[in-house]
């Protein structure tokens, strides 16, 4: 099998040949190490002049434009373009990321400057409103935001002598901003009559409020505050780019190719002429001065950098060139020496130096150049123009040799045969030419194949045959040199070729993605003795695949640094280096090619630091095919936690049935139950995609998830309380230090994570705006201040968080594939680990980013799947688990060990304070010491180790373990089963909670007169429930297909089981053993029901549209009911065990008389009067009102009704459980509802006494129990907050009150009352000390008073009501306001 691998070897960044002069300004500083810092292409570079020596910033994504010094002059602030663009502060010393400021910007950030103590940073981005943020930029947090103007905004900078003082400039203005607070007020400079509107593009702040600032036709504006005092007129014969304030004065550039001095009362010192020096020309022009000491860094609009020295100004030194504005496409390497040519639509050819760094040749053509070639003896190099024709240049002295034009489109491609005597040129002609070098270049042959223009042609050795590839991807070969196509591939057998640049073709196959357009690969070079070959894409990478490379998919390493396409690639003559160019960025990067041995050698060199996603489909993955994943992994990897219709829609699509909601108004409803329920008990974990979710709180309780729902189970007591604050299913729980608050995350259109106190219950702290679908896992900081958190969109992101302050600190994509775990480092809460799907990556944080590097594995291994991870006795150690049982241990980045610990996948990890504990899918918990070279002790999970105090009963022995966690001398394991588990460090474990596992839960039947249920799943399991306060698991059987319905017969005995398969049973209702089965359908059984009374007939309904009745003595099928359009989704018995009720999943209510199973029509009023033997049925009009306005987008799933037929439960597709009044007449009854299950609610049941309500989640496989509560009957505790909508408008228009409300004009005459509840009387109405003569005569006054008092009173009300409703007011509301005048004692 080919290797699909990535090679072991790499390419390093050497050096980048340019500087972005075009279209940017004030782009290039001297550092505090005088250095020089500029950027081109995506790359910061910092270029040391002594030791003519480049460094790379590498953590932008696309093209830099814009750059800022700290005043420090060692940080430097770099802003790029992009959809999503954002600014980088970086050290100019190590090159590594301080900080990351974004998601406000868009397009892209045109200017960046720091204020004068280095603390804040002021950005102007690119959008329409050209909007000027300010920046605390070590915290990555916004300060500030207003919009800049409505046209570009070239320059900004702080006032350096008045703080909070700003000032911006642009297309035809100048503005003076003023920071107070968090608001940002511009001030519009005034030009009056001193100067003309023009555009301004450069500004320096001086002493005294003066602003100086560089005009569009050369003048230089003085300003004092906001207005224009005075021009210097004529300072530049052309618009001013750049002025740079130093301690010696201001330095300016402009168009017209000066640097101006002047000192800091801006008179002029000197002026130097760059067009007039030796490497001078016309048409320089200069964009960036910098001016330290007596040295001037000047940077022009053609990519060049010069430094000049004061006193030897007419002598400037050229220190870096690059090609001007123009895409670059043609590259070529010199056969036998270090150089690489590069023509451009600049129309210069260049000549460079690999050894020296250095351009050493330049000529200017006529035209713009697309292609070139060298000849093999290296003495010609052939140039292809964009206008069809070619030229050749002697290498030595550039002078022409010939030139021809046959061809009328761009010449693409171009090369030498490996003789010597040909030369092969690829046209968009669609044909390639031959010529014969000896004969002076004279045309010898012609090849025609192709329908495209040529992109891409190798010779062979021998130089007998040509290959072409064509823009149609097409594959060609000639015979040369007479240009005749060779269709018979068995004449090319054993063809050696003498290059390799083709991108179609077998040999390359591998360089494509599996799914691709033809055309984003531009260009291929194979090196045939390192065995790897190199490639240039439009996405601005080059990447190093291994060759031959045949398999589609390979892996690769990938560099970044061009910002847009990457046109060429070469390797040079001898293989030390690629060389590659940018088309837009027009810069040439040089790459030191470092073999596999040297590599080994330099292991200790950390991994570049990314902010990009290096994780995307194309990873840097060091494995060819990746071992396939444990199933259960797979299983979890393939859940989708994407709703069509998430809660948070329901506003909006309840605002789509406004008609609907006013008719309803209208009409009078039934109002809600005086009942209520409140959640009691919750069977169920979620351990089947969950891990490392369950904890001992500081009471010694245990919190953990399950739907929608925290839960705090009292192991003591076996009682639970209940944090019902999520709407949908909870993916992950973590907890805080002290162990007293708890942060769990959930699934959600926006969803929330919310930190909640176990003890009181209460939320502290809810987090949202930043996850997409879901959260996936969360994790406290050893100090509990910070939380990281990681969702479930696409990119898996990655944010910290203070979660007191409800405020996010920093954010990343985190990965394309999952992300399981997330860690923060105990010892330093700024760095965090990640691991997920053939990913561990160690992060820390970067201002509002996360710098990330990835697990550097050399030669121990390969990225496997990483499950769980912990930190370890110091901060640089780190542990993780992977898919095939390894435990991997970490220093800094670098893999230093494996351990094997389990059979199979490592699912959770626990650090204790000396040792470590794990637990895998092999069922066993082993202890290990700190180090993990021995295993301490192991338990397995075994029905036999089982206490005689458990719970209920374990399903299997050594099931998967998803969670351990340590405390009070025990150890909690979370299995993927659904049970809850503490092991006794002694041996012993106890079942503590259980549940059903993956799969739907819908079957359910309580017991007809004991506190019992039974519920079938999807997980193929039949369960008995105690749902006494044991809340045990009685028995369980396995069936060999999953369920859907059960029904306990009327005595109790005996429990009929409807299966998926279309088959049913009828088992012991105590011992599950089977007592009679039968298969009649093929389709799933959807429901099931013994008839009332004796139970003497069974009806099964299915899925195929029927409903058989069976009788029960005989076992036979003694009717069918037929007519059905669609599924059964319920059934009733009438009380006669006569007739059944039967819904459909077309909303059909049929009637059928048993048992033959006759279709009968029975009008709506003659249902009413029929005595049902239970209602299930969501249909008729005596269930009308339970429908929900958005009924065409959720259905009602389940209902029951109580026996003495007052209260319906239903269960729907949202999740809610809801309670009706009954009969529930008229649309859009009113209802109490409970939210705890995540998603549909497949079915409810009330208790044989109606003491309680069970009901099931589908997907959240729980089981809920839920006490009745009759009127009255409030229990005060948090679990029922829940109950949300008492006198709900939920779902159907308001009632008469709340419409009334709805229309209270509350504009009051004059407002009196007080913000804060007051208590006393004011003190000019307080009566002083009586006497005892007084206090006396007091007490016999006081009856008469009294009486006195209440007539006043009487009258008063009269009077104010009376007068109120004359003005159309609100009564109450004046007698409130007048009640403090009335106060009498």
């Amino acid at each position: 099998m080919a290797d699909r691998s990535a090679p072991s070897c790499h390419l390093r960044l050497e050096w980048v040949y340019g500087y972005r002069g075009h279209q940017c300004r004030n782009n290039l500083y001297y550092t505090a190490a005088k250095e020089i810092v500029y950027f081109v292409a995506g790359v910061g570079v910092v270029y040391s002049p002594r030791e003519h020596r480049q460094k790379f910033y590498l953590g932008h994504q696309d093209d830099i434009i814009s750059l800022a010094l700290h005043p420090e002059r060692v940080l430097v602030a770099t802003g790029q373009v992009g959809k999503e663009p954002y600014i980088c502060v970086w050290d100019s010393y190590t090159v590594q990321t301080v900080s990351v400021l974004k998601d406000v910007h868009t397009h892209g950030i045109a200017c960046l400057a720091f204020d004068l103590d280095g603390q804040r940073l002021v950005s102007v981005g690119l959008d329409s409103k050209n909007t000027v943020c300010v920046w605390d930029w070590r915290k990555g947090k916004l300060l500030s935001m207003a919009p800049g103007h409505t046209d570009r905004i070239f320059d900004i900078s702080w006032d350096l002598y008045q703080p909070n003082k700003l000032v911006s400039c642009g297309v035809k203005h100048i503005k003076f901003w003023s920071l107070c607070g968090n608001s940002l007020t511009p001030k519009r400079g005034v030009f009056g009559k001193t100067g003309d509107l023009q555009t301004i593009l450069c500004l320096a702040c001086a002493r005294d409020e003066v602003t100086y600032s560089g005009a569009l036709n050369g003048d230089i504006y003085v300003w004092k505050g906001i207005n224009l005092v005075r021009t210097i007129q004529g300072a530049h014969a052309a618009g001013i780019f750049s002025m740079n304030a130093c301690e010696e004065g201001f330095a300016t550039g402009g168009r017209d190719g000066c640097v101006r001095l002047w000192d800091l009362n801006f008179k002029p010192i000197t002026v130097i002429d760059l067009r007039e020096t030796d490497q001078g020309y016309k048409g320089l022009s200069v964009r960036s001065v910098c001016w330290r000491g007596d040295h001037i860094l000047v940077g022009t609009q053609d990519s060049e950098i010069f430094e000049i020295v004061v006193h030897e100004r007419n002598k400037p030194f050229l220190i870096m060139q690059g090609h001007c504005e123009g895409e670059l496409w043609a590259l070529a390497v010199h056969p036998t020496k270090p150089l690489a040519m590069t023509g451009s639509d600049d129309r210069s050819v260049r000549i460079w130096s690999l050894i020296d760094h250095a351009l050493i040749a330049r000529c200017n053509m006529e035209e713009p150049i697309r292609c070139a070639a060298v000849s093999t003896d290296g003495i010609h190099l052939a140039l292809g123009m964009k206008d069809g024709s070619f030229t050749v240049l002697r290498v030595r002295d550039m002078t022409e040799v010939v030139h021809i034009k046959d061809r009328k489109e761009a010449i693409h491609e171009l090369k030498y045969s490996p003789d010597g005597n040909f030369l092969a040129v690829g046209s968009n002609d669609s044909s390639v030419d031959i010529y014969g070098v000896v004969q002076r270049y004279k045309k010898v042959g012609e090849c025609i194949g192709s329908l495209s223009f040529i992109t891409h042609m190798d010779w062979s050795s021998d130089s007998k045959y040509l290959q072409t590839n064509d823009g149609n991807g097409k594959r060609l070969f000639y015979r040369m040199p007479s240009g005749k196509e060779v269709t018979n591939k068995e004449e090319l057998k054993g063809v050696q070729w003498a290059s390799w640049t083709c991108v179609s073709g077998l040999e390359v196959n591998g360089i494509w993605p599996k799914y691709s357009d033809i055309n984003d690969i531009n260009s291929v070079d194979a090196n045939f003795i390192g065995q790897v070959m190199v490639t240039a894409d439009d996405y601005g990478i080059v990447k190093l695949f291994r060759y031959p490379c045949l398999r589609k998919g390979a892996k690769f390493k990938k560099y970044l640094g061009h910002s847009a396409h990457v046109t060429n690639v070469r390797w040079s003559h001898d293989h030390q280096w690629v060389v590659s160019i940018g088309g837009a960025d027009h810069s040439v990067f040089q790459w030191k090619f470092v073999p596999d041995r040297k590599l080994k050698d330099s292991l200790h060199i950390a991994p570049q630091e990314s902010l990009v996603d290096s994780n995307s489909d194309e990873s840097d993955s060091d494995q060819s095919d990746v071992p396939e994943l444990d199933s259960e992994i797979e299983q979890e990897t393939q859940i989708t936690y994407r709703r069509q219709v998430y809660k948070e829609d329901l506003p909006q699509l309840k605002e789509q049935c406004k008609e609907k909601r006013k008719s309803a108004a209208s009409k009078r409803r039934e109002r809600a139950p005086g009942n209520s329920i409140r959640l009691h008990f919750v069977h169920g974990y979620r351990g089947y995609d969950c891990r490392s979710n369950l904890f001992y709180t500081q009471t010694g309780e245990i919190v953990y998830h399950v739907a929608a729902v925290g839960v705090v189970y009292n192991r003591q007591q076996n009682t639970q309380r209940f944090y019902l604050g999520h709407d949908d299913d909870i993916l992950c729980l973590a907890i805080h230090p002290l162990k007293d608050y708890v942060a769990t995350g959930q699934v959600g259109r926006d969803s929330s994570i919310h930190i909640w106190d176990t003890e009181t219950i209460k939320p502290l702290s809810v987090l949202k705006g930043y996850h997409q679908y879901g959260v996936c896992a969360v994790d406290f900081s050893a100090d509990g201040k910070r939380l990281a958190s990681v969702g479930i969109d696409d990119n898996h992101t990655i944010v910290l968080w203070d979660w007191k302050k409800g405020e996010k600190l920093s954010a990343v994509r985190g990965s394309k594939d999952k992300i399981f775990v997330v860690k923060i480092n105990p010892y330093m809460p700024d760095k965090l680990i990640t691991v997920g799907i053939k990913h561990m990556k160690f992060w820390r944080r970067a201002g509002g980013g996360l710098i990330g590097r990835k697990g550097c594995i050399g030669a121990l291994g390969r990225t496997d799947t990483m499950m769980c991870a912990v930190y370890g006795w110091t901060e640089e150690m780190a542990f993780s688990g992977t898919s095939t049982g390894d435990v991997c241990i970490w220093r800094d980045v670098f893999l230093i060990k494996t351990v094997k610990a389990h059979d199979g996948p490592v699912f959770s990890m626990h650090a204790l304070e000396k040792g470590f504990v794990t637990g895998g899918k092999d069922g066993v918990v082993a202890l290990w010491d700190d180090t993990f070279e021995r295993c301490l002790k192991t338990y397995a999970i075994k029905r036999a180790a089982l206490a005689p105090g458990s719970k209920g009963l374990l399903l299997e022995d050594n099931p998967s373990i998803r969670a351990i966690s340590l405390g009070h001398g025990h150890i909690l394991v979370g299995t993927k089963n659904g049970e809850i588990l503490e092991v006794d460090k002694s041996g012993p474990i106890t079942l503590l909670v259980q549940g059903h596992m993956e799969g739907e839960v819908w079957g359910l039947a309580t017991h007809p007169h004991l506190p019992i249920c039974a519920t079938v799943s999807d997980d193929k399991t039949l369960r008995i429930w105690d749902l006494s306060p044991s809340h045990c698991m009685l028995a369980v059987r396995k069936l060999k297909k999953g369920g859907r319905c059960c029904c306990f017969s009327p005595d109790g005995k005996a429990l009929a089981v409807g299966l998926n398969d279309g088959s049913f049973l009828i088992v012991n209702a105590d011992t599950l053993e089977d007592l009679v089965s039968f298969q009649h359908r093929k389709d799933v059984i959807s429901e099931i029901r013994f008839s009332p009374g004796a139970g003497k007939y069974l009806a099964v309904a299915s899925c195929d549209n029927f409903v058989d009745i069976y009788n029960v003595m005989s076992s036979k099928r003694v009717g069918i009911c037929k007519g059905a359009s669609s599924y059964i989704t319920h059934m009733d018995w009438d009380v006669r065990g006569k007739l059944l009720q039967v819904n459909t999943g077309a909303k059909e209510q049929l009637f059928f008389e048993a048992p033959r199973g006759k279709k009968q029509t029975i009008p709506s009023l003659e249902v009413e009067k029929i005595g049902w033997a239970s209602w299930t049925s969501v249909l008729g009009s005596c269930c009308e009102g339970i429908w929900p306005i958005i009924g065409e987008v959720t259905d009602v799933t389940a209902s029951c009704l109580t026996s003495d037929s007052k209260v319906l439960a239903t269960g729907d597709d949202f999740g809610f459980v809801k309670l009706f009044r009954y009969p529930a007449k008229g649309k859009f009854g009113k209802f109490k509802r409970y939210v705890a299950h995540s998603t549909h609610v497949t079915n409810v049941r009330w208790t044989y006494d109606d003491s309680l309500l069970v009901t099931v989640g589908g997907a959240d496989t729980s089981l809920m129990l839920w006490t009745y509560e009759m009127e009255g009957h409030r229990d005060s505790r948090q679990c029922d907050s829940e109950e949300s909508d008492l006198d709900s408008e939920e779902d159907g228009g308001y009632d008469s009150d709340v419409t009334r409300e709805n229309e209270i004009n509350y504009t009051i005459k004059a407002l009196s009352t007080n913000i804060r509840p007051m208590f006393g009387i004011k003190p000019h109405l307080q009566q002083k000390e009586p006497t005892l003569d007084e206090s006396e005569a007091d007490r016999s006054v006081m009856p008469l008073l009294r009486n006195a008092t209440c007539r006043l009173w009487e009258f008063w009300c009269h009077l104010l009501f009376s007068s109120c409703v004359a003005e159309g007011g609100n009564g109450c509301l004046y007698i409130k306001l007048w009640l403090p005048v009335l106060h009498l004692k």
